[in-house]
């Protein structure tokens, strides 16, 4: 029986790769993962209380579009971070944004655009539910280059008019996983600007964005205040935020038009997330006080991260989010190295991006992710700075 072509030719999926090129071999050392961006920090201290109050809620087919309480909390929330309003009629609450990006694809990328077929704009590397994504909607996904030449951003403003007036969705991730670089607000409004003028709809990955070092990143919605909201679909996540990774809780805010169609979508096709798991997602997203400690973790990491890798040409610790993007010859030669040398597990940078003209930008690049303990995560960059840059 055939099989669709539109995804015959995806690589296996980052961490089943990983697997094969390490598990094979018995680690050096003790064990720190730093592949995964998974946080290990403590999360608020009163979520199994809301969670045990809740629970009857399991008894019930969850809230589509997301319970009221919960939307109204994001709502505020995107006021007292961002400055903007968003009523909770603009919003949809996902069970993991991987889920929203996919589906908020299908629902909003048309069949065609101006009578061809529609363009997917990519940053590379990139969080690879974009790609899919694309290619299930029937678009062609177009990978743009972010390298330390671009600053690590994608480079919108040089693109062939002709390719931009093809483009449907322009993908932006600001802190970017896997570099850390932040779009500045500028950058952000020009982007805005430039699907003004072409006709297509910026979606914008801000998972990363209250892990930070010095200021709160700007996001697209309080960079698009003077910019038509139909452009602008934002998604955001407590996994970071609030080191609930298997909550598996998030949103997407878009404008009027844009909104009910992703959420029609989601009354056929999604899987909304269960009434007691949003309650505690509406009390994560109310408070700051285990957000702020969190954060407290993380600048003793940077901090960390600046002392050992600070003197290593290339070596680069960001701005914002929780991943080292260090310079490597060979990503996976040097993942192997490491984790049998070390027992210290991280990522090999070719795994996040895709093969254009003959060059892949992470393939000299290790991803290593800052979410062991402050104690392991000394440990492991340690042994990581010793193993690969001596």
């Amino acid at each position: 029986m055939d099989t669709p072509e539109r995804f015959a030719h995806l690589p296996d999926y980052a961490f089943p790769r990983l697997r094969a090129l390490l598990d094979a071999h018995a680690p050096g050392g003790p064990t720190v993962h730093m592949s995964i961006g998974e946080p290990t920090h403590p999360t608020a201290p009163f979520l199994p209380e809301v969670l045990a109050a809740e629970v009857a809620g399991f008894g019930r087919y969850p809230a589509n579009d997301g319970t009221p309480a919960l939307l109204a909390a994001i709502s505020g929330w995107i006021g007292r971070r961002h400055g903007v309003p968003v009523g909770p009629e603009r919003l949809m609450a996902l069970n993991g944004t991987r889920e929203g990006l996919f589906n908020a694809l299908l629902a909003l990328c048309p069949e065609t655009k101006r009578g061809r077929r529609p363009v997917v704009l990519i940053p590379n590397p990139f969080y690879q539910v974009y790609a899919v994504a694309a290619l299930a909607a029937g678009a062609e996904p177009v990978y743009l280059p972010a390298t330390r030449a671009t600053g690590y951003l994608p480079d919108f403003a040089t693109l062939p008019p002709d390719l931009l007036d093809r483009a449907a969705i322009a993908f932006i991730c600001s802190p970017a996983n896997p570099q850390g670089a932040v779009a500045p607000r500028g950058y952000l409004t020009d982007l805005l600007d430039l699907a003004e003028r072409h006709d297509f709809r910026v979606f914008s990955d801000e998972c990363y964005s209250e892990v930070w070092r010095d200021a709160p990143p700007a996001g697209l919605l309080d960079a698009g205040r003077a910019h038509d909201p139909e452009r602008q679909v934002v998604f955001n996540s407590l996994s970071k935020r609030s080191n609930v990774p298997g909550l598996r809780s998030g949103f997407v805010a878009a404008g009027p038009a844009a909104i009910g169609p992703i959420r029609r979508l989601r009354a056929y096709a999604g899987a909304p997330l269960p009434d007691p798991l949003q309650a505690v997602a509406a009390r994560l997203w109310q408070d700051e006080a285990h957000v702020e400690a969190s954060r407290a973790l993380y600048a003793a990491k940077y901090a960390i991260a600046e002392r050992i890798l600070g003197d290593v040409p290339g070596c680069r610790v960001p701005e914002a989010g929780f991943f080292l993007w260090l310079p490597v010859p060979d990503g996976e030669a040097a993942a192997l190295k490491l984790w049998r040398e070390t027992g210290v597990r991280v990522l090999p940078g070719a795994y996040l991006a895709r093969e254009v003209d003959g060059f892949n930008p992470g393939a000299g690049y290790v991803r290593v992710a800052m979410v062991a303990g402050v104690e392991a995560f000394e440990r492991g960059l340690g042994a990581l700075r010793r193993c690969l840059y001596g």
